[in-house]
């Protein structure tokens, strides 16, 4: 009886199949301070207690986008282990805070499978929901993915691609358990800019840059605990498509999530994922700039002091964005951009 696990191949899915993911994760202070010496994100409600404290929490709670990594990272051996490519997102909603000392697990469902032309690869759709130890919900997300086959003449399924929203309305959005934002000191948080302050159509240049290395990279995913070979085997992705590792995209969303700090400081909450698509290959060595557009900005429903900003950031890879590189009047996306994320923050309101 074979004892390892190849992961699961195209062949392998079933449309309403379901997956519980192995080994529940207790978030730690450690994981918290690790992510902050991969990305030196400086939203200053993840780094202070005293700041959370003052708005009525507990403590300072886990970076949303950490917390996606680690609902993801628990997917990854049972559905994209043999991945060529992770695809895209969509109706990614945040929900419980989640604190140190939270132990999170995942559970997935696929809902779509459509095998590509090549009959080498076809694309899983999927839905996963991760979990804490009281049973709440801390995110619900959709995510497509190339995976291989291992069989090439295995017959296809039927086609089956699921309908999935454009957007979270805003109705959904969960805000963090602030019992007032009277005590939101706008200074500790390094932003004067509040909700008020910002405009449909408007962008926002974030102007610095971090060049990826190769070894925060491999720190990086394996703190989430991702398997996904084309990620960690060099020996192996020698001989694949590009003759090197990849960069995970997860990575690049903290990235981008990070570098926003500057331009959007006061955003306290990444409350959903509308949709997000990864366009062109990262490898260790490139430096990412990251720029957003203010899409929308909509009072958030029945809160007076929290207010909520729908973004459409772009990584850029080794390309200021002064320019705004984007997607150009043809429809195509500039060379450099590596991630194209669709998303709402919450921003506090001016009193």
């Amino acid at each position: 009886m074979l004892k390892t696990n190849p992961g699961n191949f195209f062949e392998d899915f079933s449309v309403g199949q379901e997956i519980v993911h192995a080994t529940p994760r207790t978030v730690t202070e450690g994981d918290v301070a690790l992510y902050l010496g991969l990305f030196g994100s400086r939203f200053v409600l993840h780094c202070a207690d005293t700041f959370a404290q003052a708005l009525g929490l507990d403590q300072a709670p886990v970076d949303d986008i950490l917390v996606f990594h680690l609902v993801f990272g628990k997917t990854v051996p049972d559905i994209s282990l043999n991945a060529v490519a992770n695809l895209g997102y969509a109706q990614g909603h945040f929900g419980a805070p989640v604190y140190p000392g939270d132990t999170l697990q995942s559970k997935t469902t696929v809902i779509g499978l459509k095998e590509n032309s090549n009959h080498q690869t076809g694309t899983v759709y999927v839905r996963s929901v991760g979990t804490n130890q009281r049973g709440e919900t801390v995110l619900d997300y959709c995510r497509w993915v190339m995976v291989r086959k291992r069989d090439t003449a295995h017959p296809a399924p039927e086609a089956v691609v699921p309908k999935l929203a454009d957007s979270v309305a805003v109705e959904d959005l969960v805000a963090p358990p602030f019992s007032s934002l009277a005590g939101y000191d706008a200074v500790a948080a390094g932003s004067p800019h509040f909700w008020e302050d910002y405009r449909k159509g408007e962008r926002i240049d974030h102007v610095d840059g971090m060049t990826i290395e190769e070894a925060e990279h491999a720190t990086a995913t394996r703190l989430y605990q991702n398997t996904a070979k084309v990620h960690f085997n060099a020996h192996t992705e020698r001989q694949g498509r590009f003759g090197k590792r990849l960069i995970y995209g997860g990575h690049i969303i903290s990235l981008t999530r990070a570098l926003s700090f500057n331009g959007l400081g006061n955003a306290v909450r990444v409350a959903a994922i509308n949709g997000g698509r990864h366009v062109s290959p990262c490898f260790a060595g490139d430096t990412i700039y990251a720029w957003s557009e203010v899409t929308d900005v909509q009072p958030l429903p029945g809160r007076s002091d929290l207010g909520a900003l729908r973004l459409r950031s772009f990584a850029v890879k080794d390309k200021p964005c002064a320019e705004f590189p984007g997607v150009g009047p043809d429809g195509k996306h500039d060379p450099a951009v590596l991630l194209d994320l669709d998303y709402w923050v919450l921003m506090p309101r001016r009193a």
